[in-house]
């Protein structure tokens, strides 16, 4: 297989040094028209593709972003990673997934994997059990900028798009409040979780607007596992007091709490309706939807929290001007609900 062409071949050829052969190539207006149709006619006919390794090389940058999430099978993160794409595209640049199965080990593996290929920046959503953030740190001294969303860490100085996760629980609980329901239990998160602490808030909060008395055993949690939401749900079914209505953690949760509440001769929508958060597709698909369900708007997250990142790039943002942007939540009830 022959080399490819290159720029010193071009300029051999024409007699021409190589530097103006690279300005020809890439129009610079201090090479004369005639020359600059020389050479890229040359450049046609050879075939010449520009050295991508060498244009990194000269700019510093790969123009590649590293994506690092929790779970790609979740149609939550394939609709963050869509808004990613489409965002980062537009800039012309390529994306690079990791997953973490939310496990924190394995996120501070690809963190490590995503700076050795040189990412120029990486989007985060935090795994499930992750509370050190020294990989994250870790990155300033390579000057790769970092911008979380959805799950995102417990510090002050970091660029971050989330939903707002108070205000949607208080939407979900005031619903069933609406409906009647008086002992509602909660599924909640993680308890490291930011969002999992912004949802109990949310709960008490709605209650308390009604004059309610918050219960804290019924706001159990589930670390989102199948059967740690049937522990959860268990729980939930063996408190003293008898619930009506559940607010599940998403729409995953919600239906493995379903499943369980089934099994145990409950009437679903009948003895036990649930609320749940994520407003996903596929829950036009279940036996048993949650009868609402929060909006997060996934993509718009992602869309956000791209922008900031490639901003943080071509230096229209400073590092430490922290750009941290809650999208509104929105609760989706069910036709007919």
């Amino acid at each position: 297989m022959p080399n490819p062409p290159t720029i010193k071949e071009i300029a051999k050829r024409l007699n021409l040094a190589a530097s103006t052969v690279s300005r020809a190539l890439h129009n610079h207006p201090r090479i004369g028209l005639k020359t600059r149709m020389q050479v890229q006619a040359l450049a046609r006919e050879l075939q010449y593709e520009p050295n991508q390794t060498a244009i990194f090389f000269q700019q510093k940058k790969t123009f590649t972003l590293g994506i690092v999430l929790p779970e790609l099978s979740e149609a939550f993160f394939s609709a963050a990673i869509s808004g990613i794409e489409d965002t980062a595209n537009k800039s012309n640049y390529m994306v690079l997934l990791g997953q973490s199965h939310d496990d924190a080990t394995r996120e501070q593996k690809i963190v490590e994997i995503m700076k050795n290929h040189r990412v120029d920046g990486l989007l985060v959503s935090l795994a499930k059990n992750t509370v050190h953030y020294a990989h994250f740190e870790m990155l300033r001294k390579y000057n790769i900028p970092v911008v979380f969303f959805d799950r995102i860490p417990d510090m002050k100085d970091i660029h971050y798009v989330a939903s707002n996760m108070e205000s949607g629980t208080i939407q979900a609980v005031s619903f069933l409040l609406q409906q009647g329901h008086r002992v509602i239990g909660m599924i909640n998160g993680p308890e490291k979780l930011i969002a999992s602490r912004q949802r109990t808030t949310g709960y008490r909060k709605a209650m308390q607007q009604q004059r309610l008395k918050y219960d804290a055993t019924l706001n159990v949690h589930s670390d989102l596992t199948k059967e740690g939401t049937r522990q959860a749900m268990q729980q939930l079914l063996s408190n003293k007091r008898k619930i009506t209505a559940v607010v599940a953690f998403n729409d995953y949760v919600s239906q493995d709490a379903v499943q369980y509440a089934a099994e145990q001769g409950i009437q679903i929508n009948k003895d036990i309706c649930f609320v749940s958060y994520a407003n996903l597709p596929l829950s036009s698909y279940m036996a048993y939807p949650p009868l609402a369900s929060v909006e997060q708007y996934p993509y718009l997250q992602g869309q956000k929290a791209t922008e900031i990142l490639l901003d943080l790039l071509s230096g229209k943002l400073a590092p430490d001007a922290y750009q941290q942007i809650v999208v509104d939540s929105r609760l989706v009830i069910a036709p007919g609900k």
